[in-house]
């Protein structure tokens, strides 16, 4: 009986293609979802698949389309990684700065896809925060609002109040003068 399964088995294996054997593709890191990078630095995004036999990375945009290098701005490596390089506010564009992009790897296994990657560029731009203008009669309260410019509200976020170069500390004296309160106009 184990002579019968022996050969069985050893026919099996004859009719096997090398290319079948061992084959398997596989996610690196498939919780990749969100890359954001600063336009004066530039970032290379690894593709989160790979392969045994090692497979061809190809990366697309999430419509689908084939991404092609754009010298200077946009490269992919032989070794699978999408490189977008530093770039100056003025040659800015969303196609390439502001998209979903997904990477493919495919060998004698098969194909797989990425989930979309959301790849977004930032700029250090200066800015200033402001307070909002208000006005109180002593003694009355009043709430002060701090205005961000929108260009940067989704990056920054208020961690401190300060009054006359002090910070105002929960609970202290100076919080109870100026802090915040609700009123009805």
């Amino acid at each position: 009986m184990w002579l019968v399964t022996f050969l069985l088995l050893l026919d099996s294996l004859h009719k096997a293609r090398p290319e079948d054997v061992g084959t398997s593709l596989y996610f690196v890191n498939d919780s990749l979802q969100h890359v954001t990078f600063s336009s004066s630095v530039g970032v290379v995004v690894p593709c989160p698949a790979a392969g045994s036999p090692s497979a061809a990375l190809r990366w697309y945009l999430a419509t689908g389309d084939d991404i092609y290098d754009v010298p200077h701005i946009r490269h992919v490596h032989a070794n699978g990684a999408l490189q977008l390089y530093p770039f100056s506010p003025s040659a800015f564009n969303s196609f390439i700065h502001d998209n979903d992009y997904f990477c493919t790897a495919e060998n004698a296994a098969g194909k797989i896809r990425s989930p979309n990657i959301r790849v977004k560029a930032v700029f250090r731009e200066p800015y200033t925060v402001r307070v909002e203008d208000q006005r109180s009669m002593r003694g009355n309260t009043a709430v002060f609002k701090c205005l961000i410019p929108s260009s940067v509200q989704e990056y920054v976020r208020v961690v401190t109040w300060e009054k006359d170069t002090v910070s105002i500390v929960p609970g202290s004296e100076e919080q109870r003068e100026t802090r915040p309160v609700r009123r009805s106009v």
